[in-house]
């Protein structure tokens, strides 16, 4: 009976992402886009708990690993994709009729691509090919918060055609062969971790200053930080 109670553990958690998932895009239909960060913001910390809790239990299943996509979907995949189909559709010279915004769930069908082919891609255990969909997620949403607060201006972000090509660049980078390392610290080694102390003490930093701007700087710093890494690595 214990046994079977752990075993649901995990698949709650997940659950609860989703559920997070669909609040956050209710909350996006009303335009409440902050109220829509922050439930997504607490899908991602659950979806890195299920994990947590199956490993801890030891009751990793396949089921568990489509209901984590699944739930990723909607929470790290539809959610992102609706933000930037509003951004768009209120973008500078934007008619009522346009269909252009629609372009904006090219986000979506990128993750749904990317989450499908994580479950079946034996290489990514221990690290990232491709941005995860919830780095993803908080890229393109964290943009409509900048583009909505007074502290910064910036223009480009109501530009209809900036903003798909924002959208392609999400797509691609979500399905690229290109390794990022991964965040997980599996032990208290500073030296086998220092890359990732480091980056996350950087993000730490950047938060405290620059709030919502701070999280695209972050975003793009981990694709290129990766990508410096990898070259150093090879060599």
């Amino acid at each position: 009976m214990k046994l079977n109670i752990k075993s649901q553990v995990p698949n709650t958690i997940t659950l609860l992402n989703l559920f997070c998932g669909c609040i956050a895009a209710v909350f996006a239909f009303k335009l409440a886009f902050e109220m829509a960060f922050l439930f997504v913001c607490l899908g991602i910390f659950l979806d890195f708990f299920d994990g947590f809790f199956a490993r801890l239990f030891r009751v990793s299943s396949p089921l568990g690993l489509q209901l984590d996509s699944l739930a990723d979907m909607v929470t790290s995949g539809f959610v992102p994709g609706l933000v930037m189909y509003f951004m768009m559709k209120f973008s500078s010279g934007m008619s009522e009729s346009s269909y252009f915004p629609f372009l904006g769930f090219i986000i979506t069908m990128g993750s749904c691509y990317r989450l499908a082919n994580f479950n079946i891609d034996t290489r990514q255990t221990d690290s990232f090919i491709g941005l995860p969909t919830p780095a993803n997620a908080l890229f393109i949403i964290s943009l409509q918060l900048v583009k909505t607060n007074n502290i910064y201006t910036v223009e480009l972000f109501t530009n209809q055609w900036f903003l798909l090509l924002i959208t392609l660049f999400s797509a691609y980078i979500l399905n690229a062969e290109i390794p990022l390392f991964s965040l997980k610290i599996k032990n208290f080694s500073l030296l086998k971790y220092k890359l990732q102390v480091g980056f996350l003490l950087f993000s730490i930093i950047m938060l405290a200053f620059l709030y919502y701007l701070a999280v695209p700087i972050i975003i793009i710093s981990y694709i290129l930080l990766s990508v410096f890494h990898n070259k150093l690595q090879k060599k």
